[in-house]
């Protein structure tokens, strides 16, 4: 079995034998100075939005420093980095879709509504949006590596 991994950007090229297969991953590829408050990037593997930068000057031997602190989207934790201005780090891309709530069990059963896939979400932490949650309502949600999250409730 033969076969060629080609990496750009955000695309995987996997060449077997003749067949080429496409594989787009969910993340990309950014300056640690180009992060605002309220980006997202990935910090430890998990996607994380940021809540304060904060940047240094260059010193005389060497290059400006840049720290960032950002909470998990799916977990909650703070989590910080600290590096380079120059530095590249993974940002991720997060799917945005709308769903259907179909069912509500121990977990949520949505169907999306441009693919019709059906797919489970664990509750959102908002007590609000978790007492709205009932079968037929629309919701928006975001995907990310397979992690889905909802987010709030669409209006019809």
């Amino acid at each position: 079995m033969c076969f060629c991994v080609v990496l750009t950007d955000s695309i995987v090229w996997l060449y077997l034998r003749s067949i080429k297969i496409v594989i787009i991953m969910s993340i990309d590829y950014k300056d640690l100075g180009e992060l605002k408050r309220g980006s997202y990037v990935i910090i430890d593997g998990e996607p994380c939005k940021v809540v304060e930068i904060t940047k240094s000057k260059k010193g005389k031997h060497g290059s400006a420093q840049a720290r960032v602190v950002a909470i998990g989207l799916f977990d909650g934790v703070k989590r910080s980095i600290v590096g380079p201005v120059d530095s590249r780090i993974e940002v991720p891309i997060i799917k945005k879709g709308r769903a259907q709530v179909v069912a509500v069990t121990d977990s949520i059963q949505l169907m999306d509504l441009e693919t019709y896939e059906v797919f489970e979400a664990p509750f959102p932490d908002d007590e609000e949006l978790k007492g709205k949650l009932d079968s037929g309502v629309i919701v928006e949600y975001w995907d990310f590596m397979g992690k889905k999250k909802i987010v709030r409730i669409r209006p019809e």
